[in-house]
């Protein structure tokens, strides 16, 4: 058994199996943390990033508490987006396929952008699994064709994404016609306060957990690049002649921002995709098949393609516009140095960016600072050189001081005397300094 850290769960023997085949031979801490509380029926709340295992996290111990004789909804497990719930849901289909009990484990996937009407027609029985998007889901169920009702279990992926794209609201009105004993499962990256009210409402002593483990892949190289006025264009077409990417993912903040960097780029002769919230379904599908193909070498994405968009072969990330937050970065990051491999983060910064670039090192990132001079890669001041350079002559300064010689007996002009002491003995460190 590969497996035997699961042992301690006491899962059943078929969710051994499918453990097994999924060659999982030691929970993740948030797996840890999650399984346990899962198997006693406690709502959860998890914190974590991209690739921290939440999904079987929640999987495991759904699959271990299905019932096999009942053809009801006994789990519904809700994505803020359609490519985040087909991604949660080929898991469950994986699981399912490597399942002894396969045949008497159904799921479907209910997501828009999809023929309703159709959708209605395959929807001849319960599904004991329901994966999909909040607004289509709702739909059904006034439709009459879905009864959320029997659900034993309730997953909210992404929360704070579903809060951003306004699908909270959806969410709750589903768990109004749910069982009020249902469990609970809520995982986000952050949890802002305007969560807290949707939490307080549903989730009744709830067993928190926040996995800050794996704060950025060590593998990633953070490189920092001063914008100084220029076109963010000019320099990100400057980056590409130094760069030979596998697959480049170019962030901004908002679609707008996106649409105009990457017109931008084409007109400057750089051939990119694009991929935010605006687009429409069918234009988001054909995007992500040409990025699939390896149609392009650069994207322009929002925040939204950092949220577990699964796009394969990242080698760069170029933050075209650092985020407002903390998370945002670990995130846009993340999809890059995956399983092992390594990454380099190229960040174009303004004064603004400071602080965050600040928080980012008193959390272990480290930054290299460069600019790209003459076609060439060129080590630049470091960002806050003139606060190390403030600082250290304020060392500098009280250091002298102390070398001042105090007099017992105050006479007169004395302050005049120590003063010209101070500055004499000052002179004399920063020559030293400056020899060294």
């Amino acid at each position: 058994m590969k497996n035997h850290q699961f042992k301690q769960y006491r899962l059943q023997e078929w969710i051994h199996h499918i453990i097994d085949q999924l060659e999982f031979s030691e929970p993740t801490p948030i797996q840890q943390k999650v399984i346990p509380a899962a198997l006693r029926k406690e709502n959860v709340i998890g914190q974590s990033h991209t690739g921290s295992g939440k999904t079987h996290a929640f999987l495991i111990p759904i699959f271990n508490q299905l019932d096999l004789d009942k053809q009801e909804v006994q789990c519904v497990i809700t994505s803020p987006t359609r490519e985040l719930a087909t991604q949660i849901f080929n898991e469950v289909k994986t699981m399912i396929r490597y399942s002894e009990q396969g045949e008497q484990i159904d799921a479907k996937l209910l997501i828009g952008g999809t023929d309703k009407k159709r959708t209605i027609e395959k929807l001849t029985k319960q599904p004991k699994i329901v994966v999909g998007t909040p607004g289509r889901i709702l739909d059904l169920i006034e439709e009459g064709v879905l009864d959320i009702y029997s659900a034993q279990a309730f997953v909210v992926d992404e929360a704070d994404l579903m809060l951003d794209l306004g699908l909270i609201q959806e969410i709750d009105q589903m768990l109004v016609r749910a069982h009020e004993r249902i469990q609970l499962f809520v995982f986000s990256a952050t949890i802002p306060e305007r969560l807290q009210p949707f939490l307080t409402k549903y989730l009744h002593n709830p067993s928190y957990f926040h996995i800050k483990d794996h704060y950025a892949p060590e593998t990633i190289e953070h490189r920092l690049i001063p914008l100084r006025h220029r076109e963010i264009s000019d320099i990100i077409i400057s980056i590409t002649q130094v760069i030979n990417p596998y697959l480049a993912i170019i962030f901004t903040n908002g679609k707008e921002a996106a649409n105009k960097l990457q017109q931008e780029l084409q007109e400057k002769g750089l051939s990119s995709g694009v991929i935010h919230g605006g687009l429409k379904p069918r234009e988001r599908k054909r995007v992500l098949k040409d990025i699939q193909a390896l149609r392009y070498q650069y994207i322009v994405a929002t925040d939204l393609a950092a949220r577990g968009i699964d796009i394969k072969g990242i080698s760069h990330v170029i933050n075209a516009q650092m985020p407002k937050e903390e998370p945002f970065y670990i995130h846009r990051v993340g999809r890059t140095a995956r399983a092992g491999m390594e990454g380099t983060a190229i960040n174009l910064y303004v004064d603004e960016d400071k602080p965050l670039i600040e928080k980012l090192t008193q959390n272990g990132i480290t930054f290299s600072n460069y600019d790209i001079v003459k076609g060439e890669w060129r080590e630049v001041k470091a960002w806050d050189e003139r606060t190390q350079r403030k600082k250290e002559g304020h060392d500098v300064d009280k250091e002298a001081w102390n070398r001042v010689r105090k007099t017992k007996k105050v006479k007169p002009g004395y302050k005049k005397k120590m003063k010209y002491q101070h500055n004499k003995i000052k002179k004399q460190l920063n020559k030293k300094k400056y020899k060294k």
